[in-house]
């Protein structure tokens, strides 16, 4: 072809591509059948432990059927629990009875046949009705991050446990009402104003991650940093003992020590939502957007429990960045109808528990010494762990739903073939910003490698889905950034390290902060102690970087 003609097909090329697009994207944006997706939940009984929802659905379009499905498992804790078996008394109606105000107002209804389609989903055939509307009762009386409780004390839930979804459209907006029990007051990490009972939300998963309290004591403390507003609700079973404030001013230690790190977080407010809750049989804590859910199975009062409550807090607020808007690409939008698969729950998690621990000691809350024994006792576990020669970090971030918290009906061996990715991802991190450090004479550092991910693929990346901002990475992107960072190819460490199972090089990374791995074997036992202690001879560079490192300052030789 001539030149001319080139240019010519070259133009009509560009001019149909840009048709294409734009029809495309006039069809992304054609109008979804679902006028409104509205939620409300009740909760008349309390001594029940049922949760009363209702969801009501307004239609643009004539549809058959419409599908609701409760998820598998929720996202931050990976093991599949099957919350449709708390499910009870599903029935469906083309109208329901609904509040206006203080005023009950009645409709006509009819009832909807229903299907059971599998286990985890229910079919109403809309019968040619423009609305269609579900209720269902939902038991629950597990205190924990993950599932939810209503009891005569109060009520705590996590929408993942609760509430349905419309099949196919999580990504449609949402509203949630709530009508709690008489002097009960509801509070969340949207909520703006005590009292607030109603919300809007872009999309289903938005919505979840709204971990909510309803109660009539709990408390509430605020204070502000950067600009941002920080509530402290506690509701305790146990007493206090008029350490509260404390609890309050160690937060705002975290909070401005995390963000020093960070910069300064996207959100307006945070909640952190803390029980105290001495007898259950055990503690958890949860990361969301705009809120963490702590929960300690001790008493505020009683020793130790402040202070572990501090250090969830450390870990769970550093996912403000890293998980919840820095994460691995399979987190979000989820899939709930089958286990997460990612290999990247090591930096997610793992690399948060370094941090939480790190944190601490930037905070002032921790000493020197008590940073080094904490990094020390987790060398030990993954060193004795025989899990950890079989299960690389990669290995054990896929593997998360038979490890976190999975219940198992049949005898397992994992005990022995795999290794935890929180406290293998954390040796890693320890070992990885130690490295970096010594290979750039303290110039870059881990710190730097996440901010740098965080401004890549959160704050500059392109949305590819409708859950959020920006888009999540690979495990390839991170071993990228983190080369990249340190001015060498880590691509031989991410090898042997991450993707396998071999010993990470703890002394080469600890020597550069004047720092030694020892290893101890014990007379009588299968098994060695490992601790960190000093060098024989600390030099002046060597306290200098590792003063930088505790206190997050950068430091030139």
């Amino acid at each position: 072809m001539s030149s001319n003609i080139n240019q010519q097909f070259r133009r009509a090329t560009l001019l149909c591509a840009l048709l294409l697009l734009a029809c495309t994207g006039a069809l992304a944006q054609q109008e979804s059948p679902f006028r409104s997706i509205a939620y409300h939940l009740e909760m008349s009984h309390p001594a029940s432990h049922l949760f009363e929802v209702s969801i009501h659905v307004e239609l643009n379009a004539s549809l058959d059927h419409v599908d609701f499905q409760m998820p598998r498992w929720s996202p931050g804790r990976y093991a599949v629990f099957d919350f449709a078996k708390n499910v009870q008394e599903f029935k469906a109606f083309s109208a329901l009875r609904h509040l206006n105000g203080n005023e009950e107002v009645q409709f006509v209804s009819t009832r909807l046949p229903v299907v059971r389609v599998d286990d985890q989903t229910w079919r109403v055939e809309t019968m040619g009705n423009q609305a269609v509307n579900i209720i269902y009762k939902v038991f629950a009386d597990d205190l924990s991050g993950t599932f939810s409780q209503l009891d005569e004390r109060h009520a705590d839930f996590n929408g993942g446990s609760v509430f349905m979804y419309v099949v196919d459209h999580k990504q449609d907006p949402v509203s949630l009402s709530i009508t709690p029990p008489q002097n009960w007051r509801v509070i969340n990490g949207r909520t703006k104003t005590i009292g607030e009972h109603e919300w809007q939300f872009p999309n289903y998963d938005i919505m979840i991650d709204t971990p909510t309290e309803i109660g009539p004591d709990w408390t509430m403390d605020q204070f502000e940093v950067g600009g941002k507003t920080y509530r402290v609700v506690v509701h305790s079973f146990g007493s206090e003992g008029g350490k509260r404030p404390e609890l309050v001013r160690g937060i705002e230690r975290i909070v401005r020590a995390e963000t020093a790190m960070w910069g300064a977080p996207e959100f307006d407010s945070y909640t952190f939502l803390i029980h105290f809750a001495p007898g259950i049989t055990g503690g958890d804590g949860m990361e969301h957007l705009n809120s963490t859910q702590i929960i300690q199975a001790g008493a505020l009062a009683d020793a130790g429990w402040l202070n572990h409550a501090l250090a969830t807090i450390a870990h769970e607020f550093f996912h403000v960045w890293n998980v919840k808007r820095l994460r691995p690409a399979e987190l979000g939008p989820w899939d709930f109808t089958r286990p997460l698969a990612t290999r990247n729950l090591w930096i997610a998690e793992g690399l948060t528990n370094y941090y939480g621990t790190l944190m601490l000691r930037r905070a002032g809350i921790t000493t020197d010494e008590q940073l080094i024994r904490s990094y020390s006792e987790t060398i030990d576990r993954v060193e004795n762990s025989p899990g950890s020669r079989l299960m690389s970090a990669e290995e054990a971030s896929l593997s998360a739903p038979f490890l976190d918290r999975a219940v198992h009906a049949q005898r397992t061996n994992l005990a022995n073939t795999s290794v935890s990715y929180y406290i293998k991802g954390e040796v890693l991190g320890l070992v990885l910003d130690l490295m970096i450090r010594g290979k750039t004479q303290g110039r870059a550092s881990l710190d730097d490698v996440m901010r740098r991910m965080y401004e890549e693929f959160y704050v500059n990346g392109q949305k590819t889905t409708y859950y959020l901002h920006g888009h999540g990475y690979t495990g390839e992107d991170f071993e990228r950034v983190a080369s990249e960072v340190a001015g060498i190819n880590l691509h031989d460490f991410f090898e042997r390290y991450v993707r396998g199972t071999e010993t990470p090089p703890y002394d080469d990374a600890l020597a550069f902060v004047g720092l030694r791995l020892v290893r101890q074997n014990r007379p009588g036992q299968n098994r060695a102690e490992y601790h960190i202690e000093d060098t024989q001879v600390l030099s002046h560079p060597a306290l200098t970087q590792r003063r930088a490192w505790l206190n997050g300052s950068p430091s030139q030789p």
